[in-house]
């Protein structure tokens, strides 16, 4: 993934607390030498600002990575879940069904590039391609970590959950009514089956209760209403 020149790459200087902890992480991941991981966090900043986006944005990325840096003490690998977080959903299109299989090639085309290790960068991939069930098998710390900071939106204050549903929408405006409202109730009845939404500890303790309230009270009102 050698960047290439977007049209929605920011501005030279913006996001600068994204750019220092991409570089940190990588720095992390590989050590201090490598090529220079500046354009990478262009390229990546860039897809999660595109357009379609409502959701999926910058602030979803930049919630994940402060949920994995509270979980970070139960990885076994904090650097592959950082790096992960950072990819995992850096291809979205809703339209399309590939977005997990697509942001993992992509990370498995960009960390070799950046000098991460072929473990590394296998570890990484696999977790991205993780976020497509949210269902880390025993003894997967690492998955724990990203799926539950990844879910940890869902055990938001009723306005934030609200806010969250009503932009998952959006980028779903395509899709009628009718559609939208089975298509999602599925993935909200998957969840709920999960037998644990959040795997860690301290995930668990803290999300697992609010969430799965959030989470019935959406599915009854798009049932229902």
């Amino acid at each position: 993934m050698t960047p290439e020149p977007r049209a929605d790459r920011p501005a030279p200087g913006a996001h600068a607390d994204l750019h220092h902890r991409w570089a940190a992480t990588v720095a992390d991941a590989r050590g201090p030498e490598g090529p220079d991981p500046a354009p990478y966090a262009d390229n990546l900043i860039g897809r999660w600002s595109e357009p379609q986006r409502r959701y999926h944005t910058l602030d979803h990325l930049v919630a994940v990575l402060d949920r994995v840096d509270e979980l970070a003490a139960y990885a076994d690998d904090p650097a592959a879940v950082r790096l992960a977080a950072w990819f995992h959903d850096a291809v979205y299109r809703p339209d399309r069904s590939e977005n997990e299989e697509r942001s993992a090639s992509l990370a498995e085309r960009a960390l070799p590039e950046l000098g991460i290790g072929a473990a590394r960068t296998a570890e990484v991939a696999r977790l991205v391609r993780l976020t497509t069930t949210h269902d880390p098998g025993p003894g997967d710390h690492n998955g724990e970590v990203l799926c539950d900071a990844d879910l940890a939106v869902l055990a938001g204050a009723p306005e934030a959950y609200a806010a969250y549903a009503a932009a998952v929408r959006e980028e779903y405006a395509f899709v009628p009514e009718d559609a939208f409202r089975t298509g999602r109730a599925g993935v909200l009845r998957q969840l709920l089956a999960l037998p644990r939404l959040f795997r860690t500890p301290e995930g668990h303790d803290r999300w697992e209760q609010v969430a799965r309230r959030n989470v019935r009270t959406e599915l009854e009102l798009l049932t229902t209403g």
